[in-house]
C-alpha cells in the first residue's frame, strides 16, 4: 500500500492507495475524504466517490494541487479500514 494525501483543486484532501502516478494521471483505489463527525473536534471518513464501482479511479493531474505523506495517524486509520487481513494457512495442534 502507497498511502498518499490528495490535494485537489476542489479543495478536497483525498487519502487513497496510490497505484500509479505519471505525467497525466493518478492512479488510486479506495479513496476517501474527512468529513466532520458528530464528536466536538472529531473527523470521520466517507468515499470520496461513494457512487463509483469499487476498483481503480484514474484522476487527470490537472486536477491534483499536490500529492504528500499523510499524518501516520491517518496512515493506520485507512489501514484498518482498508488493509487485507491474513490467516495462516496451517492449523495449531494444541
Amino acid at each position: 500500500m502507497t498511502i498518499k494525501l490528495i490535494r485537489m483543486w476542489s479543495g478536497e484532501d483525498v487519502i487513497a492507495d496510490v497505484i500509479e502516478e505519471n505525467e497525466y494521471t493518478v492512479t488510486m483505489e479506495n479513496p476517501i475524504v474527512a468529513v466532520p463527525s458528530q464528536q466536538p473536534g472529531q473527523i470521520a471518513f466517507a468515499p470520496w466517490s461513494p457512487l463509483h464501482k469499487k476498483g481503480k479511479i484514474n484522476v487527470s493531474t490537472k486536477y491534483v494541487v499536490y500529492i504528500g505523506e499523510p499524518q501516520e495517524e491517518i496512515i493506520e486509520e485507512y489501514k484498518t479500514m482498508f488493509g487485507k487481513v491474513s490467516t495462516p494457512t496451517k492449523k495449531l495442534i494444541i
